[in-house]
């Protein structure tokens, strides 16, 4: 059992390399071993390119050995035809007949059948091997498909203190630049963040406020889809959020008639009110986001909080203080790590 659990060690590892690439297919990683050898390993890329089980599988010079290996996979091998063959139907013709599966798929395409679809064919089958780490790699995909709503991390920096900024909307001068609680390295991590979700939201206040662009100019990767929460549609189109021609989706009141639909900006009218951020995760889910970044400001952040639809929570102390001004949220959950980032201190919390 240890053995296995070393190989889909190695499994994991390896799928986390597609975190932020393969929305909206869910991260996987596999190795093929052969006489206690790894010969292939693989992980899926991008949605619409090939997946891990034939990535590893071509990394194999000599089929004929593949007969005699064992393949293990994070996830259940699909069995049904998307944007590429099944999987299972791939391993079931090569022969492979030990294989070796962190956990199920829930995606109901799948959801069992591609294990079927093996054991009908003879093959060897040990499922649920470092199962609870393989459901972590793959949150979003299983919160989306078995939650139908996205994956919710919110994320905001505090004073010592605990106040988000020294002043309280609408004090601030028009012309101040916005004041900057973490350090550089805090910020390139966060850019890191925005990688790896699908989406992320903020409020008008903010938008207004600090003008944010909410791309990924600090690290390479893709720039997340970017949601504006706007009732009263305040945010004008010079603001950075449209200007740069990256998607933006404007969530209005029904009430109002949007402006002309510029490239690359839509809108969806939303009700104010208690279900405000059921309707926002209902109009993400629709749209097919796996995963929703929520950076703020502080009203938005408290009322997914106070609704008790997050998931996440990171948390940055900054070393300054504030001495009063708008006040950070506040949050009960359960505290998963904390380390610190140069002069900032990092604490991640999950809603259990």
């Amino acid at each position: 059992m240890k053995i296995q659990e070393n190989y889909i060690k190695r499994c994991l590892a390896l799928a986390k390399n597609g975190l932020g690439t393969t929305y909206p297919n869910p991260l996987v990683g596999a190795v093929i071993v052969y006489e206690g050898k790894i010969i292939g390993e693989g992980w899926h890329h991008q949605a619409g390119k090939a997946h891990a089980e034939v990535n590893a599988i071509a990394q194999v010079e000599d089929s004929e050995v593949l007969k005699k290996s064992t393949i293990y996979v994070t996830l259940e091998p699909c069995s049904h035809f998307g944007k590429t063959p099944p999987c299972s139907d791939l391993i079931i013709a090569k022969g492979i007949k030990n294989v070796v599966i962190g956990m199920l798929d829930p995606f109901e395409k799948v959801a069992g059948r591609g294990i079927k679809k093996l054991l009908e064919a003879g093959c060897n089958l040990k499922v649920g091997v470092l199962e609870e780490e393989c459901k972590e790699l793959n949150k979003r995909f299983l919160t989306y498909n078995l939650k139908k709503r996205p994956y919710v991390i919110l994320k905001w920096a505090q004073s010592k203190d605990s106040f988000l900024s020294p002043y309280a909307w609408p004090e601030k001068p028009k012309k101040q630049a916005p004041i900057w609680i973490t350090n550089s390295v805090s910020k390139q991590l966060v850019h890191k963040w925005r990688a790896e979700e699908q989406a992320i939201l903020i409020g008008s206040k903010t938008a207004l406020t600090d003008n944010p662009q909410l791309t990924t100019r600090l690290w390479d990767g893709p720039s997340p889809y970017r949601i504006l929460l706007d009732p009263d549609l305040e945010v004008g189109h010079k603001h950075s959020l449209f200007s740069d021609g990256n998607p933006t989706l404007v969530l209005y009141k029904s009430n109002l008639i949007p402006p002309v639909n510029q490239q690359k900006i839509d809108y969806e009218p939303i009700e104010l009110g208690e279900n405000l951020p059921h309707q926002i995760l209902e109009i993400a889910y629709k749209k097919g986001i796996q995963s929703l970044l929520i950076e703020g400001g502080g009203v938005t952040l408290q009322t997914f909080i106070n609704q008790n639809l997050w998931d996440e929570a990171r948390v940055f102390d900054g070393s300054v203080y504030f001495n009063g001004g708008t006040p950070a949220p506040k949050i009960e959950g359960k505290l998963v790590s904390k380390q610190n980032i140069n002069s900032d201190f990092l604490k991640l919390l999950k809603n259990d």
